[in-house]
């Protein structure tokens, strides 16, 4: 586990889960994508698919949680659904940034650990 990563986040950010792959896999880290929602597959099909990897893929899970529309570490309720999945697999989540504060008792509750932007600390904690 300790060399792969599964992305997730919203695909309205999509180029900072690319940097986020580049600098990952620059590390040595093996980068899993949502493949299914950079090629515009319809929203049930590309959900189950990523869900699908973190039920079988023995791998970190790494949310991409940058500000969107003004939001500081914006989590999306597909992103909150794949923590969820991952807390249930016994997966290390990780959040890029901080918590997001409407989620906050969840994201504590279920061991989310927040990067503060620093993908150093990946696997350290």
């Amino acid at each position: 586990m300790k060399n792969k990563v599964i992305l997730c986040g919203s695909m309205k950010v999509k180029d900072k889960i690319i940097e986020v792959k580049e600098t990952l896999e620059n590390k040595g880290f093996l980068v899993i994508l949502p493949e299914e929602c950079f090629k515009g597959e319809k929203k049930s099909v590309a959900s189950y698919a990523h869900f699908n990897r973190i039920a079988t893929i023995d791998a970190y899970i790494l949310i991409v949680n940058v500000e969107k529309n003004n939001i500081k570490n914006y989590i999306g309720p597909n992103s909150l659904c794949e923590i969820a999945f991952g807390f249930y697999y016994k997966r290390k989540v990780y959040l890029l940034n901080d918590i997001y504060e409407p989620f906050k008792d969840e994201l504590e509750g279920w061991g989310v650990i927040p990067l503060n932007g620093d993908l150093n600390r990946l696997g350290e904690i």
